[in-house]
């Protein structure tokens, strides 16, 4: 009787891997091993960017934020710190939509932070 290797679930274990394995360059898409190496890194990296662009997209509303609030006069650390005296909950990603969309809006939000502050602030003329 000829030895059973269960070659049907190694092809189709195989064939899983290639087939995620498509698009890939070179060996690292035709074979088994290079495939299975390479797409175990590609899913690494995929959960560790998936934290990294919270954080950049966080420093990126930031810096959005920072530039629409000293066009009116008012740095952005100053800003948060008169939002939450003023007990105003909105996130950073919300401030960074209306700073780019919605000017006018925006301006009421850094004159409300600005009533809020500890130490008043001048605001700078523009010329």
């Amino acid at each position: 009787m000829p030895r059973a290797t269960n070659g049907a679930a190694t092809r189709r274990r195989h064939d899983k891997i290639l087939k995620a394995a498509k698009g890939f360059r070179g060996a690292r898409s035709r074979q088994y091993r290079m495939a299975k190496q390479i797409g175990m890194k590609a899913l690494a990296y995929a959960y560790r960017d998936r934290q990294t662009r919270k954080r950049d997209m966080r420093a990126l509303w930031i810096q959005r934020i920072n530039a629409a609030s000293r066009e009116l006069g008012l740095p952005y650390n100053r800003l948060i710190e008169g939002l939450t005296k003023a007990g105003v909950e909105v996130d950073r990603k919300m401030l960074a939509e209306l700073a780019v969309n919605d000017p006018e809006a925006f301006k009421e939000i850094v004159e409300l932070a600005r009533k809020n502050q500890t130490a008043p602030v001048a605001v700078a003329k523009s010329a």
